[in-house]
């Protein structure tokens, strides 16, 4: 089994029983091929705990990671590789056309395509699936 990959973020949010200030922590990781969102939080004032998991990550928080923890940026190894594997990899997992699709090839092909690290790395570990050798990195 392959190792998980973990980010997370501290914010605010108003208690959903009591409206006073409470501090949450999102965690947005990969874990067994799967993206997830878990947040935790516990009013001080009202002891009303929150957890909830599996969530879709917002993007408000996912900009947050990104400036907390910088991008990580998906490179493809080998050049010479099969353009139409990595294509069909990168439509099915981010659900995008041809038109698209082709767009984020240069992308990756120029080493520009980024994301937060556990969905950069959730779609190298796809590549490499697929047997293009991928990886994830942050600078």
């Amino acid at each position: 089994m392959e190792e998980p990959v973990v980010e997370s973020v501290g914010y605010s949010a108003p208690c959903e029983d009591c409206g006073a200030r409470l501090e949450r922590c999102g965690v947005h990781s990969l874990i067994g091929g799967t993206l997830r969102w878990d947040v935790e939080s516990m009013c001080r004032a009202c002891g009303q705990a929150t957890a909830d998991c599996g969530q879709v990550l917002p993007a408000r928080l996912r900009d947050r990671l990104l400036t907390d923890h910088g991008p990580a940026t998906l490179h493809v190894t080998d050049p010479s590789m099969e353009r139409v594997t990595l294509m069909r990899v990168l439509r099915a997992e981010l659900g995008i056309g041809l038109t698209e699709v082709k767009a984020v090839l240069g992308q990756v092909l120029a080493g520009a395509y980024s994301g937060t690290l556990p969905e950069v790395e959730y779609l190298a570990r796809k590549l490499r699936r697929a047997g293009v050798d991928a990886v994830a990195t942050r600078p």
